[in-house]
């Protein structure tokens, strides 16, 4: 079972903030990270991705990293570099109709994370709810969240896989 979370802030400062602290998060092993991204949308709609390590997060498949960026890609509408092409886009968004990343956790999203606002992104593997709660209080924001299974999960990860 992993989770996605959305941490949505208006002030971006907090943002980077709390994107920082869920990095020392992970290496305290409060939560294991699959995917760590901060969205940025300017004012004028215009969205910038940024990841540690430029998107690797050591001991993580290179799966995970391609599921987390068409995640991104699909909740902020960042183009899918490299990751979805033809029919597969549309076998993506069937199977994440299935699962719990569905048409209403991707609407909330897009209503917490407007132009001018920043988000910090998280999918995990294991977290330590209350603890982790606990270090990202003090930055405030907006949570977002669902869960995905471990077959959720592969079934995203095989409509990912182009067609053979």
């Amino acid at each position: 079972m992993s989770d996605l979370i959305v941490l949505a802030y208006t002030d971006e400062s907090n943002a980077e903030a709390a994107y920082r602290e869920v990095q020392k998060l992970q290496n305290g092993l409060i939560v294991e990270l699959a995917g760590l991204a901060l969205v940025k949308v300017d004012p004028d709609g215009k969205t910038r991705v940024e990841t540690p390590d430029g998107g690797q997060i050591v001991g993580y498949s290179t799966a995970s990293g391609a599921l987390f960026g068409a995640v991104i890609g699909l909740l902020f509408f960042v183009p899918l570099i490299g990751l979805v092409v033809g029919g597969a886009l549309g076998a993506l968004f069937s199977a994440l109709e299935r699962t719990g990343m569905n048409a209403r956790f991707r609407a909330q999203v897009k209503d917490v994370v407007a132009a001018g606002s920043s988000a910090v992104v998280i999918y995990a593997t294991k977290i330590t709810r209350d603890k982790f709660a606990e270090a990202l209080a003090p930055f405030g924001g907006t949570v977002v969240e669902t869960s995905l299974s471990s077959d959720e999960e592969k079934e995203l990860a095989h409509s990912l896989e182009p067609a053979r």
